[in-house]
């Protein structure tokens, strides 16, 4: 094989030793989960609003941001359940970028996996405390979510990974809510396949063992657009989406059915400033329609301190070092204005 050997990693199961939930941050996980929990299940009629970087890129900026949510939160708390977005492993299109901080706890030097995975389990626990807040990642590898296991509120698949088995079936055995988004060719059907598949039980192979999965009735839709064959954007958050989505939930029997929208990417064509008007079109139509209505869970929505982003060494503070994002007067307005229509 062309794989040099560099380092044996620690078990996930270690790691967790080394770096632990003390009693009253599993309290508050709890807490978070039943509350995250309840909005899928239809119990909590809020809106779930995961929120902010692109990608995690430094433990300072990031909990900065996160406090400022903390307090939007107090204020909205009646219509609104943040999750804020700590997503510390990123997917690159053609394999060059920013991987993320798993790859790179720091992004301007050479990827150290070992660091990586303690920066972020170390970086989600400190949220958990200095916030409150369970926060949501992507799973772009399965066999590497049980660093994060028992810290998560919410679990990502993204469009280059709904598709991939091992990721269904590891969703299947996640006890949080898991977004499935739609591939980037926007054929719905595989990700409603995502979803079925990960609301049933299943026996596979996780990393060495032979394990047996309960299956995750809080698996859900997101709708993040896509991209013709001629590169071209074509968002799937109107409403006759919405409807269409509704309506292939009542073709098979779908526990907890739910959509929630990613206001950027191909649905914004990754022009950022647009998903203000996204996430307040999506919150219109579903003004209009009880299906709809009872379908949106929650919007997804890329923000950080400063608009706009920049080169990994471009050295602004708090501005993204991947995808454009949203900077922070424009975000606290956008909650704000969510909480008033909602």
């Amino acid at each position: 094989m062309n794989i040099e050997l560099k380092r044996k990693l620690p078990a996930a199961k270690k790691v967790q030793e080394m770096y632990p939930l003390r009693a009253e941050d599993k309290k508050q996980k709890a807490e978070n989960d039943k509350a995250i929990k309840n909005i899928f299940t239809g119990e909590d009629d809020r809106l779930i609003l995961i929120i902010g970087p692109c990608s995690a890129d430094r433990d300072d900026a990031v909990l900065e941001y996160i406090s400022r949510l903390q307090k939007v939160q107090e204020q909205v708390k009646e219509k609104i359940l943040i999750v804020p977005r700590v997503y510390t492993n990123k997917p690159r299109t053609t394999g060059e970028g920013y991987k993320g901080m798993l790859h790179q706890p720091d992004p301007n030097a050479r990827p150290n996996l070992l660091k990586g995975v303690i920066a972020i389990r170390k970086l989600h626990i400190r949220v958990l405390q200095e916030t409150g807040f369970s926060c949501a990642d992507e799973m772009l590898y399965p066999e590497n979510y049980r660093f994060l296991s028992d810290v998560l509120g919410y679990v990502a698949v993204g469009a280059r990974s709904v598709e991939n088995q091992q990721h269904r079936l590891v969703a299947s055995g996640i006890s949080v809510p898991v977004g499935m988004k739609n591939p980037t060719s926007g054929d719905l059907s595989v990700m409603m396949n995502s979803i079925k598949a990960a609301q049933a039980s299943h026996s596979f192979i996780f990393t060495d063992r032979e394990v047996e999965s309960k299956g995750n009735p809080l698996t859900h839709a997101i709708l993040r657009g896509a991209v013709n064959r001629y590169g071209k954007n074509i968002p799937n958050y109107h409403y006759e989406d919405l409807h269409a989505v509704s309506d292939l939930y009542k073709k098979e029997n779908y526990q907890n059915p739910g959509i929630v929208i990613d206001c950027n990417h191909s649905n914004s064509g990754k022009k950022y400033e647009e998903q203000i008007r996204i996430a307040k079109e999506v919150l219109h139509s579903a003004r209009h329609s009880k299906a709809i209505y009872g379908l949106i869970k929650g919007l997804m929505i890329e923000s950080y301190i400063e608009d706009g982003n920049q080169k990994p060494d471009g050295g602004v503070y708090g501005k993204s070092i991947t995808d454009p994002c949203l900077g922070w007067p424009k975000t606290e307005r956008l909650i704000k204005d969510l909480a008033d229509v909602r």
